[in-house]
């Protein structure tokens, strides 16, 4: 598909791993305060015959807090997901232990909870990427769907000046085809919901193709 995102802003470094992570300037405010959710971790909704992998950067608090994911109050994943087509119907954060009857599972890049990504550490991504391959490699979907720009340009190394298009993208990961997803999240200003609901039906489509052949 041609949809195309906004160079964003941010600016991606190198780790000591090789590998490159989001920088930003602020650093972690409060630690004492969000200590009861940063130390909670999400479960995973997948089987053994996910065909399709969702995978977020991290959870949020809410996320943390119920152990549902994308549990975000303006969050519209669950929204998206059914208007695009991708399941028969309506459902809600409660429901993402259901994502497994259509093929679908769920994960995150880094497992630690937080109110946005602005705490998160190269080392968090860098340890996540290594975690995430080996997610990917034991549970061998057919489609690795990265959920928002910003992982799919840290995945890949892709730097903020280049533009990134939504959708099917020539990298795989660990052997699956990687499907770039934008973020969902209703402070996402860069995609309106009639381009999220396109991006997400693309998905379906290249899942049909893919089942089929």
């Amino acid at each position: 598909m041609t949809l195309r995102t906004r160079p964003s802003s941010r600016r991606f470094r190198a780790s000591r791993h090789g590998a490159s992570a989001a920088v930003f300037a602020r650093k972690p405010t409060g630690a004492s305060s969000q200590q009861g959710f940063s130390q909670r971790r999400l479960t995973d909704r997948v089987r053994s015959d996910v065909r399709v992998l969702f995978v977020g950067i991290n959870p949020g608090v809410r996320s943390a807090i119920t152990n549902h994911h994308f549990a975000g109050y303006s969050n519209r994943f669950w929204k998206v997901l059914f208007d695009a087509g991708l399941v028969p119907e309506p459902l809600t954060f409660l429901d993402d232990d259901r994502l497994p009857e259509w093929g679908f599972g769920i994960t995150n890049l880094i497992p630690r909870p937080s109110p946005g990504i602005d705490s998160l550490t190269p080392e968090e991504y860098a340890a996540g990427l290594v975690q995430l391959r080996r997610k990917v490699r034991r549970w061998n979907p057919a489609v690795v769907a990265l959920v928002g720009v910003t992982l799919y340009r840290f995945v890949f190394n892709i730097p903020s000046r280049v533009p990134v298009s939504l959708g099917l993208q020539s990298e795989r990961f660990a052997g699956a085809r990687v499907f770039t997803l934008p973020n969902p999240s209703g402070r996402n200003a860069n995609v309106s919901y009639a381009e999220m609901v396109t991006a997400f039906a693309s998905l379906k489509r290249t899942r049909a193709r893919r089942d089929s052949s």
